[in-house]
Order: C-alpha cells, then structure tokens, then sequence
C-alpha cells in the first residue's frame, strides 16, 4: 500500500486507515519502514532541548509536572541567564544535535521574557552553529515573527492529543488555541514541530485523529511522547501503554504522514524498554537526546551508538 497523503485541509481515507489498522503488527511495520526509507531515505536527526524557564505555570494540563495547579518536585525558576543557555547550546552541538530548542513553561511569554528570548536566539545563531527552535506557549503572530527575525526557524507548540479528547486532559485553553498558534507560526513563515503524548487514556482512535490533524496542518516534524507518569498529576496512576500498542501508533503515523521527521521523545527508554529499536524499524527518524524538561535521558553517547546502529540496520 502506498502512503497515505491527505490534502490540507481533508481528512485521510478511511477505507485506508481500517485496513491498515486490522494489519497484523510486523507487516503494518514492514510498510511503515518502507515508506520511510523511500520518503526519507537513512536520514536520522538528534535534537536537544533546554528547560529555559520552569515550573509554576498557569495551564492545568493533567500530565505535567510544571503546572502550579499540582504538587510535584519539578523546579521553578525564571528565565535562564544567556550564558547558561548558550552553554547549553554548545553542548547540544558537541552530542551531535542539528537543532536546539527553548523551552520556557507558562501560557505564554510577557514582554520582558520575549525581548530577552530574541536576544539569545541571536547569540545563539552568531556563536553556535546549530539551528534554534523554541517552545515558548501561545503566541501571537507578531510576537513569533519578531522571534523568526532573530533567528528562530521553527516553533514547536504540541497537539498533546486529538481534538476530541483534548479537553479530558486540559481545560484551561483549548485545542483550538494550539491550533491558532500553530497557524500564527507558520504566517510568520516558521516550520513547526507538534506533536503530542500517546497513554493520557486515549484510543486507537483520538492517536489517529491526532495524526489527521497534523496532516492537515502540514506539520513536518513531529516528536512523539510516551506518557511518564509524574508523581503529584492526575495522570500519575495511569496505566502504561503496551510496547505493541506504541508502535503500531507509529507506523501508523509514518504512513499518514510519510515525509515528517518522526522523533521519539519523553518516554521511550521507560515504555518501549527492550523494543526501542523496533519503534525505528516501524518508521520513526530521529530522537530528543539529553533530556525532557524535567526528567534525565540517556547519555548522549548512547543515543549517539544507537542512531549508527539504527542506520545499520536500515541499510543491511
């Protein structure tokens, strides 16, 4: 079967989606490989990211350790210092990292952080050679056009989930906020990376729609989460998604959305384990290495002889 390629603004067809859905596991991976090696090639990207600015944030998204509305051990602190961040920076370069994004909790950024935000994107972009990303909440137009002036090529402001589930794990803005953000990203003529978490208690269903909704929206670079369930959240007595069920989520998403950089994030040492390698022979393309915002990765260096070995096996 060939890859699914909605047109913006349509839903896939789902005649399509039943038949790969009812597809036995191994052969929903082997089509979902195959379309990545001939979209994509054997490219393979690392990412890194910086908590810039944590904890206390306004939202009551259910799974996150930084919203004031929960008690947990994430750290609160105001913006960084430039120096820090651009150290931070360096060192994404050094493990390997293309892109290094800002990461900054709270709604969105008052003025005296956004001016600050552009004047280290432009330190950045004059002495690391690494493109800069940023993950900032809600903005406006204006606001990420200034930030795109500076340097930043692509803003990324995940989906979390589908549309019809996004109020199960958020009520303090809207799925449609996230949606006018992205659009206001890409006015301002930036690339966006979205995404979002899959075991919030979702189905099969809401990660599919999710994954239509990105089609649409054309997003070309998705990172994929697994639920870690943070001590002091609602979300801390959820059950964890079985390896299977992950990586038939994304093949499947490889298949809707066959030219996007597929990378795995928060969550993929814990739920996938020993499956690790599959979720690239189902179609993922790239990681977030050293780090979640306010849980630890694996050594850089590991993910770096991991990636070596997953092009190996793409090629052998």
């Amino acid at each position: 079967m060939a890859p699914i390629t909605p047109r913006k603004n349509t839903k896939v067809n789902h005649s399509d989606l039943r038949e790969l859905t009812a597809l036995p596991l191994a052969e929903l991976m082997r089509r979902a490989l195959a379309v990545k090696l001939a979209h994509r090639g054997e490219a393979f990207s690392l990412c890194s990211i910086i908590n810039a600015k944590s904890g206390q944030c306004s939202e009551d998204c259910r799974f996150c350790a930084q919203s004031a509305h929960y008690r947990t051990e994430a750290p609160v602190y105001p913006l960084l210092d430039q120096e820090t961040i651009l150290a931070a920076a360096r060192e994404a370069k050094a493990n390997g990292a293309s892109r290094f994004s800002l990461v900054a909790s709270g709604r969105g950024l008052p003025e005296s952080d956004l001016v600050r935000v552009v004047e280290i994107i432009r330190a950045i972009r004059a002495e690391v050679d690494i493109k800069v990303c940023a993950s900032l909440g809600i903005l406006n137009e204006a606001q990420l056009a200034r930030l795109k002036e500076a340097g930043l090529t692509r803003y990324h402001h995940n989906l979390e989930s589908s549309r019809e589930f996004f109020p199960q794990i958020c009520a303090s803005h809207s799925f449609s906020d996230r949606l006018d953000t992205i659009r206001a990203a890409q006015d301002a003529g930036l690339k966006v990376c979205s995404g979002g978490i899959f075991g919030l208690g979702e189905s099969e269903a809401d990660r599919i729609s999710m994954a239509q909704t990105l089609a649409e929206y054309e997003i070309d670079s998705v990172p994929l989460n697994v639920l870690i369930p943070l001590p002091g959240t609602p979300c801390a007595g959820l059950a964890p998604l079985e390896a299977s069920a992950i990586l038939k989520a994304i093949a499947l998403y490889r298949l809707i959305l066959p030219r996007a950089a597929i990378r795995l994030a928060a969550g993929r040492e814990s739920a996938l384990a020993d499956f690790l390698s599959s979720a690239f022979l189902a179609g993922a393309d790239g990681m977030m290495i050293g780090g979640y915002l306010t849980q630890r990765g694996r050594a850089p260096e590991a993910d770096r002889s991991f990636a070596a070995e997953i092009r190996r096996l793409w090629t052998s």
